[in-house]
Protein backbone atom coordinates (compact mmCIF):
# COMPACT_ATOMS: atom_id res chain seq x y z
CA UNK A 1 0.00 0.00 0.00
CA UNK A 2 2.74 2.46 0.92
CA UNK A 3 4.55 1.75 -2.36
CA UNK A 4 1.33 2.42 -4.26
CA UNK A 5 0.77 5.72 -2.48
CA UNK A 6 4.37 6.88 -3.02
CA UNK A 7 4.25 5.98 -6.71
CA UNK A 8 0.90 7.70 -7.12
CA UNK A 9 2.08 10.88 -5.42
CA UNK A 10 5.33 11.05 -7.38
CA UNK A 11 3.56 10.60 -10.71
CA UNK A 12 0.92 13.18 -9.87
CA UNK A 13 3.52 15.76 -8.89
CA UNK A 14 5.46 15.22 -12.11
CA UNK A 15 2.34 15.66 -14.21
CA UNK A 16 1.21 18.85 -12.55
CA UNK A 17 4.46 20.81 -12.27
CA UNK A 18 5.66 20.36 -15.85
CA UNK A 19 4.61 23.84 -16.95
CA UNK A 20 6.23 27.27 -17.38
CA UNK A 21 6.08 29.89 -14.67
CA UNK A 22 3.55 32.63 -15.48
CA UNK A 23 4.20 36.36 -15.73
CA UNK A 24 3.86 38.48 -12.61
CA UNK A 25 1.52 41.45 -12.27
CA UNK A 26 3.06 44.87 -13.14
CA UNK A 27 3.99 47.13 -10.23
CA UNK A 28 1.14 49.59 -10.95
CA UNK A 29 -1.86 49.51 -13.25
CA UNK A 30 -4.86 51.76 -13.67
CA UNK A 31 -8.18 50.63 -15.14
CA UNK A 32 -10.53 53.27 -16.54
CA UNK A 33 -13.99 51.79 -16.00
CA UNK A 34 -16.87 53.41 -17.88
CA UNK A 35 -19.44 51.60 -15.74
CA UNK A 36 -18.54 49.61 -12.65
CA UNK A 37 -20.89 47.29 -10.77
CA UNK A 38 -20.52 47.75 -7.02
CA UNK A 39 -21.57 44.34 -5.75
CA UNK A 40 -21.65 45.53 -2.13
CA UNK A 41 -24.37 48.12 -2.74
CA UNK A 42 -25.96 46.76 -5.90
CA UNK A 43 -25.32 50.06 -7.67
CA UNK A 44 -23.67 50.93 -10.97
CA UNK A 45 -21.00 53.63 -10.68
CA UNK A 46 -19.91 55.75 -13.65
CA UNK A 47 -16.40 56.70 -14.76
CA UNK A 48 -14.40 54.98 -12.05
CA UNK A 49 -10.64 54.55 -11.88
CA UNK A 50 -9.23 51.40 -10.31
CA UNK A 51 -5.62 51.67 -9.13
CA UNK A 52 -3.86 48.31 -8.82
CA UNK A 53 -0.57 47.71 -7.06
CA UNK A 54 0.85 44.26 -7.67
CA UNK A 55 -1.96 41.73 -7.19
CA UNK A 56 -4.21 43.96 -5.05
CA UNK A 57 -6.57 46.87 -5.56
CA UNK A 58 -5.04 49.99 -4.01
CA UNK A 59 -7.84 52.51 -4.59
CA UNK A 60 -11.14 52.93 -6.41
CA UNK A 61 -13.05 56.11 -7.24
CA UNK A 62 -13.82 58.81 -9.79
CA UNK A 63 -11.01 61.03 -11.12
CA UNK A 64 -8.23 59.33 -9.17
CA UNK A 65 -4.68 60.38 -9.99
CA UNK A 66 -2.92 57.67 -11.96
CA UNK A 67 0.57 56.87 -10.61
CA UNK A 68 3.47 57.81 -12.86
CA UNK A 69 4.56 54.88 -14.98
CA UNK A 70 1.41 52.88 -14.36
CA UNK A 71 0.09 50.72 -17.18
CA UNK A 72 -3.30 52.14 -18.19
CA UNK A 73 -6.06 49.75 -19.29
CA UNK A 74 -8.90 51.61 -20.99
CA UNK A 75 -12.25 49.94 -20.30
CA UNK A 76 -14.14 53.23 -20.48
CA UNK A 77 -16.69 51.85 -22.96
CA UNK A 78 -17.29 48.71 -20.92
CA UNK A 79 -19.03 47.44 -17.82
CA UNK A 80 -16.55 46.30 -15.20
CA UNK A 81 -17.26 43.79 -12.40
CA UNK A 82 -15.38 41.69 -9.84
CA UNK A 83 -14.15 38.34 -11.07
CA UNK A 84 -16.90 35.73 -10.98
CA UNK A 85 -16.84 32.76 -8.63
CA UNK A 86 -18.48 29.34 -8.84
CA UNK A 87 -19.39 27.42 -5.69
CA UNK A 88 -19.71 24.01 -7.38
CA UNK A 89 -17.40 22.75 -10.11
CA UNK A 90 -15.61 19.52 -10.94
CA UNK A 91 -12.63 21.11 -12.62
CA UNK A 92 -10.54 17.96 -13.03
CA UNK A 93 -12.91 16.23 -15.45
CA UNK A 94 -15.64 16.76 -18.01
CA UNK A 95 -18.53 14.76 -19.43
CA UNK A 96 -18.18 13.52 -22.97
CA UNK A 97 -17.17 10.53 -25.03
CA UNK A 98 -18.57 7.25 -23.78
CA UNK A 99 -20.04 6.80 -20.29
CA UNK A 100 -18.43 3.40 -19.73
CA UNK A 101 -15.13 4.45 -21.26
CA UNK A 102 -14.92 7.18 -18.64
CA UNK A 103 -15.69 4.78 -15.81
CA UNK A 104 -13.42 1.91 -16.75
CA UNK A 105 -10.55 3.19 -18.88
CA UNK A 106 -9.73 6.63 -17.54
CA UNK A 107 -7.67 6.78 -14.37
CA UNK A 108 -6.84 9.47 -11.86
CA UNK A 109 -3.69 10.08 -13.93
CA UNK A 110 -5.87 11.02 -16.89
CA UNK A 111 -7.60 13.53 -14.63
CA UNK A 112 -4.27 15.02 -13.61
CA UNK A 113 -3.06 15.36 -17.20
CA UNK A 114 -6.14 17.24 -18.44
CA UNK A 115 -7.12 19.25 -15.35
CA UNK A 116 -5.05 22.31 -16.30
CA UNK A 117 -6.95 22.58 -19.60
CA UNK A 118 -10.27 22.93 -17.79
CA UNK A 119 -8.74 25.36 -15.29
CA UNK A 120 -7.60 27.66 -18.09
CA UNK A 121 -11.03 27.57 -19.79
CA UNK A 122 -12.72 28.41 -16.50
CA UNK A 123 -10.47 31.39 -15.85
CA UNK A 124 -10.85 32.73 -19.39
CA UNK A 125 -14.63 32.60 -18.91
CA UNK A 126 -14.20 35.14 -16.10
CA UNK A 127 -14.31 32.79 -13.11
CA UNK A 128 -11.35 33.74 -10.95
CA UNK A 129 -12.24 31.63 -7.88
CA UNK A 130 -14.05 28.28 -7.71
CA UNK A 131 -14.97 25.68 -5.14
CA UNK A 132 -14.14 22.22 -6.49
CA UNK A 133 -16.54 19.73 -4.94
CA UNK A 134 -15.10 16.36 -5.73
CA UNK A 135 -12.17 14.98 -7.71
CA UNK A 136 -9.97 11.93 -7.98
CA UNK A 137 -7.75 11.48 -4.93
CA UNK A 138 -5.67 14.61 -4.33
CA UNK A 139 -5.91 15.86 -7.94
CA UNK A 140 -7.74 19.11 -7.16
CA UNK A 141 -5.37 19.79 -4.25
CA UNK A 142 -2.32 19.35 -6.49
CA UNK A 143 -4.00 21.47 -9.17
CA UNK A 144 -4.76 24.22 -6.64
CA UNK A 145 -1.16 24.23 -5.45
CA UNK A 146 0.25 24.32 -8.98
CA UNK A 147 -1.96 27.28 -9.92
CA UNK A 148 -1.00 29.08 -6.72
CA UNK A 149 2.68 28.56 -7.58
CA UNK A 150 2.09 30.09 -11.00
CA UNK A 151 2.85 26.93 -12.97
CA UNK A 152 -0.11 27.54 -15.27
CA UNK A 153 -3.25 29.71 -15.44
CA UNK A 154 -6.40 28.87 -13.57
CA UNK A 155 -8.79 30.16 -10.93
CA UNK A 156 -8.11 30.08 -7.23
CA UNK A 157 -9.47 26.77 -5.98
CA UNK A 158 -11.07 25.77 -2.71
CA UNK A 159 -10.61 22.03 -2.93
CA UNK A 160 -12.90 19.45 -1.34
CA UNK A 161 -10.96 16.56 -2.84
CA UNK A 162 -12.80 13.26 -2.31
CA UNK A 163 -16.59 13.22 -1.89
CA UNK A 164 -17.53 11.56 1.40
CA UNK A 165 -20.25 8.98 0.76
CA UNK A 166 -21.66 5.85 2.30
CA UNK A 167 -21.22 2.38 0.82
CA UNK A 168 -23.39 2.03 -2.28
CA UNK A 169 -24.18 5.75 -2.37
CA UNK A 170 -23.97 8.42 -5.05
CA UNK A 171 -20.29 8.66 -4.13
CA UNK A 172 -19.71 4.93 -4.61
CA UNK A 173 -19.51 2.84 -7.78
CA UNK A 174 -23.06 1.48 -7.97
CA UNK A 175 -24.62 -1.10 -10.27
CA UNK A 176 -21.46 -2.95 -11.24
CA UNK A 177 -19.69 -6.14 -10.19
CA UNK A 178 -18.15 -6.03 -6.70
CA UNK A 179 -14.89 -7.10 -8.35
CA UNK A 180 -14.80 -3.63 -9.93
CA UNK A 181 -16.11 -1.48 -7.13
CA UNK A 182 -14.26 -2.71 -4.06
CA UNK A 183 -10.62 -2.67 -5.14
CA UNK A 184 -9.86 0.97 -4.43
CA UNK A 185 -7.49 1.44 -1.48
CA UNK A 186 -9.32 3.15 1.42
CA UNK A 187 -6.90 6.08 1.28
CA UNK A 188 -7.92 6.73 -2.33
CA UNK A 189 -11.66 6.74 -1.63
CA UNK A 190 -14.17 8.93 0.17
CA UNK A 191 -16.33 5.99 1.21
CA UNK A 192 -17.00 5.92 4.96
CA UNK A 193 -19.73 4.39 7.12
CA UNK A 194 -20.63 5.08 10.73
CA UNK A 195 -19.84 7.98 13.02
CA UNK A 196 -16.24 6.99 13.72
CA UNK A 197 -15.39 6.36 10.06
CA UNK A 198 -16.86 9.62 8.79
CA UNK A 199 -15.05 11.61 11.47
CA UNK A 200 -11.79 9.93 10.50
CA UNK A 201 -12.39 10.62 6.81
CA UNK A 202 -12.96 14.32 7.51
CA UNK A 203 -9.72 14.46 9.49
CA UNK A 204 -7.87 12.63 6.73
CA UNK A 205 -9.04 15.02 4.01
CA UNK A 206 -8.21 18.09 6.07
CA UNK A 207 -4.80 16.63 6.94
CA UNK A 208 -3.95 16.40 3.25
CA UNK A 209 -5.17 19.83 2.22
CA UNK A 210 -8.96 19.98 1.81
CA UNK A 211 -10.32 23.54 2.07
CA UNK A 212 -13.95 22.43 2.28
CA UNK A 213 -15.72 19.14 3.03
CA UNK A 214 -18.43 17.74 0.79
CA UNK A 215 -20.57 14.74 1.66
CA UNK A 216 -23.53 12.97 0.11
CA UNK A 217 -26.67 13.48 2.16
CA UNK A 218 -28.88 11.85 -0.48
CA UNK A 219 -28.84 9.79 -3.63
CA UNK A 220 -28.20 11.54 -6.92
CA UNK A 221 -28.93 11.76 -10.61
CA UNK A 222 -25.77 10.87 -12.54
CA UNK A 223 -25.22 7.48 -10.90
CA UNK A 224 -27.16 4.26 -11.16
CA UNK A 225 -28.71 3.86 -7.71
CA UNK A 226 -32.49 3.61 -7.97
CA UNK A 227 -33.39 6.69 -5.95
CA UNK A 228 -32.73 10.33 -6.72
CA UNK A 229 -33.27 11.76 -3.27
CA UNK A 230 -33.32 9.13 -0.51
CA UNK A 231 -31.06 9.91 2.48
CA UNK A 232 -27.76 8.03 2.36
CA UNK A 233 -26.42 8.89 5.81
CA UNK A 234 -28.10 8.83 9.20
CA UNK A 235 -28.62 12.05 11.15
CA UNK A 236 -25.85 11.00 13.53
CA UNK A 237 -23.39 10.50 10.67
CA UNK A 238 -24.23 13.87 9.12
CA UNK A 239 -23.93 15.55 12.51
CA UNK A 240 -20.49 13.98 12.98
CA UNK A 241 -19.20 15.09 9.57
CA UNK A 242 -20.23 18.71 10.11
CA UNK A 243 -19.11 18.87 13.72
CA UNK A 244 -15.68 17.46 12.92
CA UNK A 245 -15.08 19.81 9.99
CA UNK A 246 -16.27 22.85 11.92
CA UNK A 247 -14.00 21.85 14.79
CA UNK A 248 -11.13 22.38 12.34
CA UNK A 249 -12.56 25.65 11.03
CA UNK A 250 -13.50 24.06 7.69
CA UNK A 251 -16.88 24.62 6.04
CA UNK A 252 -19.15 21.81 4.86
CA UNK A 253 -21.50 21.37 1.96
CA UNK A 254 -23.97 18.56 1.30
CA UNK A 255 -25.03 17.04 -1.99
CA UNK A 256 -28.77 16.77 -1.38
CA UNK A 257 -31.71 16.29 -3.75
CA UNK A 258 -34.47 14.81 -1.55
CA UNK A 259 -36.52 16.91 0.87
CA UNK A 260 -35.82 14.71 3.90
CA UNK A 261 -32.08 14.57 3.27
CA UNK A 262 -31.97 18.32 2.73
CA UNK A 263 -33.63 18.90 6.10
CA UNK A 264 -31.25 16.45 7.78
CA UNK A 265 -28.22 18.22 6.30
CA UNK A 266 -29.50 21.63 7.38
CA UNK A 267 -30.16 20.29 10.88
CA UNK A 268 -26.58 18.97 10.96
CA UNK A 269 -25.37 22.52 10.31
CA UNK A 270 -24.03 22.45 6.75
CA UNK A 271 -22.97 25.79 5.31
CA UNK A 272 -24.59 25.11 1.95
CA UNK A 273 -26.82 22.63 0.20
CA UNK A 274 -25.94 21.55 -3.33
CA UNK A 275 -28.71 20.95 -5.89
CA UNK A 276 -31.69 21.17 -3.51
CA UNK A 277 -33.98 19.68 -6.14
CA UNK A 278 -36.91 18.62 -3.95
CA UNK A 279 -36.52 21.40 -1.39
CA UNK A 280 -39.84 21.84 0.44
CA UNK A 281 -41.42 24.60 2.51
CA UNK A 282 -39.96 23.27 5.76
CA UNK A 283 -36.50 23.10 4.22
CA UNK A 284 -36.84 26.68 3.00
CA UNK A 285 -37.89 27.78 6.47
CA UNK A 286 -34.91 26.01 8.02
CA UNK A 287 -32.47 27.49 5.50
CA UNK A 288 -33.69 31.00 6.21
CA UNK A 289 -33.60 30.47 9.96
CA UNK A 290 -30.04 29.09 9.93
CA UNK A 291 -28.56 31.14 7.09
CA UNK A 292 -27.83 28.07 4.96
CA UNK A 293 -26.93 28.79 1.33
CA UNK A 294 -28.58 27.09 -1.64
CA UNK A 295 -26.21 26.25 -4.49
CA UNK A 296 -28.50 25.02 -7.27
CA UNK A 297 -27.14 23.98 -10.67
CA UNK A 298 -30.17 25.05 -12.68
CA UNK A 299 -28.57 25.31 -16.13
CA UNK A 300 -27.21 21.82 -16.61
CA UNK A 301 -30.59 20.12 -17.12
CA UNK A 302 -30.57 21.60 -20.63
CA UNK A 303 -27.20 20.05 -21.46
CA UNK A 304 -27.87 16.66 -19.89
CA UNK A 305 -31.15 16.15 -21.73
CA UNK A 306 -29.76 17.32 -25.08
CA UNK A 307 -26.36 15.60 -25.00
CA UNK A 308 -26.06 12.70 -22.56
CA UNK A 309 -27.79 10.11 -24.74
CA UNK A 310 -24.93 10.67 -27.22
CA UNK A 311 -22.47 9.60 -24.49
CA UNK A 312 -24.06 6.12 -24.13
CA UNK A 313 -25.40 7.17 -20.73
CA UNK A 314 -27.74 4.60 -19.15
CA UNK A 315 -31.38 5.46 -19.77
CA UNK A 316 -32.17 5.28 -16.04
CA UNK A 317 -29.84 8.26 -15.48
CA UNK A 318 -31.49 10.33 -18.20
CA UNK A 319 -34.90 9.40 -16.80
CA UNK A 320 -33.82 10.59 -13.35
CA UNK A 321 -32.74 13.93 -14.84
CA UNK A 322 -36.17 14.30 -16.44
CA UNK A 323 -37.67 13.77 -13.00
CA UNK A 324 -35.45 16.38 -11.37
CA UNK A 325 -34.78 19.24 -13.80
CA UNK A 326 -38.03 21.20 -13.89
CA UNK A 327 -38.83 20.61 -10.20
CA UNK A 328 -35.39 21.84 -9.17
CA UNK A 329 -35.91 25.10 -11.05
CA UNK A 330 -39.37 25.63 -9.58
CA UNK A 331 -38.05 25.07 -6.06
CA UNK A 332 -35.11 27.37 -6.73
CA UNK A 333 -37.62 30.09 -7.59
CA UNK A 334 -39.53 29.46 -4.35
CA UNK A 335 -36.29 29.74 -2.38
CA UNK A 336 -35.37 33.02 -4.09
CA UNK A 337 -38.81 34.46 -3.39
CA UNK A 338 -38.59 33.39 0.24
CA UNK A 339 -35.25 35.12 0.74
CA UNK A 340 -32.97 32.07 1.08
CA UNK A 341 -29.28 32.93 0.61
CA UNK A 342 -28.32 31.96 -2.94
CA UNK A 343 -24.87 30.86 -4.06
CA UNK A 344 -23.79 30.65 -7.69
CA UNK A 345 -22.94 26.99 -8.31
CA UNK A 346 -23.04 25.32 -11.72
CA UNK A 347 -21.73 21.74 -11.41
CA UNK A 348 -19.46 22.53 -14.38
CA UNK A 349 -17.82 19.35 -15.56
CA UNK A 350 -21.28 17.87 -15.92
CA UNK A 351 -21.22 20.19 -18.94
CA UNK A 352 -18.19 21.85 -20.59
CA UNK A 353 -15.89 23.98 -18.48
CA UNK A 354 -15.92 27.59 -19.60
CA UNK A 355 -19.70 27.49 -19.99
CA UNK A 356 -20.22 28.45 -16.34
CA UNK A 357 -21.71 31.81 -17.36
CA UNK A 358 -24.72 30.14 -18.95
CA UNK A 359 -26.21 29.81 -15.48
CA UNK A 360 -26.67 33.58 -15.07
CA UNK A 361 -29.55 33.67 -17.56
CA UNK A 362 -31.24 30.66 -15.91
CA UNK A 363 -31.05 32.29 -12.50
CA UNK A 364 -32.74 35.38 -13.90
CA UNK A 365 -35.32 33.29 -15.76
CA UNK A 366 -36.18 31.53 -12.49
CA UNK A 367 -36.64 34.47 -10.20
CA UNK A 368 -33.47 36.46 -9.58
CA UNK A 369 -32.75 39.98 -10.77
CA UNK A 370 -29.69 40.42 -13.00
CA UNK A 371 -27.95 42.28 -10.17
CA UNK A 372 -28.88 39.50 -7.75
CA UNK A 373 -27.40 36.85 -10.05
CA UNK A 374 -24.16 38.84 -10.38
CA UNK A 375 -24.02 39.30 -6.61
CA UNK A 376 -24.56 35.56 -6.13
CA UNK A 377 -21.41 34.90 -8.16
CA UNK A 378 -19.38 37.59 -6.42
CA UNK A 379 -20.05 38.87 -2.91
CA UNK A 380 -22.48 36.09 -1.89
CA UNK A 381 -20.10 33.32 -2.83
CA UNK A 382 -17.25 35.22 -1.19
CA UNK A 383 -19.25 35.22 2.04
CA UNK A 384 -20.03 31.51 1.73
CA UNK A 385 -16.35 30.75 1.11
CA UNK A 386 -15.26 32.88 4.07
CA UNK A 387 -13.21 35.04 1.69
CA UNK A 388 -14.93 38.44 1.90
CA UNK A 389 -11.62 40.09 2.81
CA UNK A 390 -10.04 39.07 -0.49
CA UNK A 391 -12.65 38.62 -3.26
CA UNK A 392 -16.23 39.46 -4.24
CA UNK A 393 -16.09 43.20 -4.84
CA UNK A 394 -13.86 45.84 -6.41
CA UNK A 395 -12.63 47.22 -3.13
CA UNK A 396 -9.28 48.53 -1.91
CA UNK A 397 -7.25 45.75 -0.31
CA UNK A 398 -8.85 42.88 -2.22
CA UNK A 399 -7.33 40.88 -5.05
CA UNK A 400 -7.41 42.62 -8.42
CA UNK A 401 -9.84 40.10 -9.91
CA UNK A 402 -11.75 41.98 -12.59
CA UNK A 403 -13.87 41.11 -15.62
CA UNK A 404 -15.54 43.32 -18.21
CA UNK A 405 -18.12 43.10 -20.99
CA UNK A 406 -18.89 45.44 -23.85
CA UNK A 407 -22.46 46.34 -22.96
CA UNK A 408 -24.93 46.34 -20.10
CA UNK A 409 -25.33 42.92 -18.44
CA UNK A 410 -28.19 44.26 -16.32
CA UNK A 411 -30.11 44.71 -19.55
CA UNK A 412 -28.87 41.51 -21.16
CA UNK A 413 -27.52 39.03 -18.61
CA UNK A 414 -26.58 36.54 -21.34
CA UNK A 415 -23.60 38.65 -22.33
CA UNK A 416 -21.85 37.30 -19.22
CA UNK A 417 -21.45 34.06 -21.14
CA UNK A 418 -18.72 35.75 -23.20
CA UNK A 419 -16.65 38.20 -21.21
CA UNK A 420 -14.16 40.41 -23.07
CA UNK A 421 -11.60 41.05 -20.34
CA UNK A 422 -10.28 38.92 -17.49
CA UNK A 423 -7.78 39.88 -14.81
CA UNK A 424 -6.86 37.71 -11.85
CA UNK A 425 -4.54 39.03 -9.16
CA UNK A 426 -3.40 41.89 -11.37
CA UNK A 427 -2.45 39.63 -14.30
CA UNK A 428 -4.49 39.99 -17.50
CA UNK A 429 -5.48 36.65 -18.99
CA UNK A 430 -7.91 37.94 -21.59
CA UNK A 431 -7.60 41.35 -23.26
CA UNK A 432 -10.14 43.43 -25.13
CA UNK A 433 -9.71 42.89 -28.86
Amino acid sequence: MRTFVRTFAAALCCLLIAAPILAQAPAFQAIKAGRMIDTLTGKVLENQVIIIEGDKIKAVGPNLAIPAGAEVIDLSRMTVMPGFTDSHVHITGQAGGDYYEGLFRRTVMDEAVSAHIYAKRTLEAGFTTVRNLGSGPFVDIALRNAINRGDFPGPRILAANMYIGSTGSHGDLTGFSPWLGDRTPPEMSGIADGVDEVRKKVRYLIKYGADVIKFGATAGVLTEEASVGAPQYSQEEMDAIVAEAHLHGVKVTAHAHGAEGIRMAIKAGVDSVEHGSFLDAEGIRMMKERGTYLSADIYNDDYILSEYAKFNTPQKIIDKEKLVGRVQRENFKKAVQAGVKIAFGTDAGVYPHGWNGKQFAKMVEWGMTPMGAIQASTISNATLFGWTDTIGSITAGKFADIVAVDGDPLGNISMLENVSFVMKGGVVYKRVK
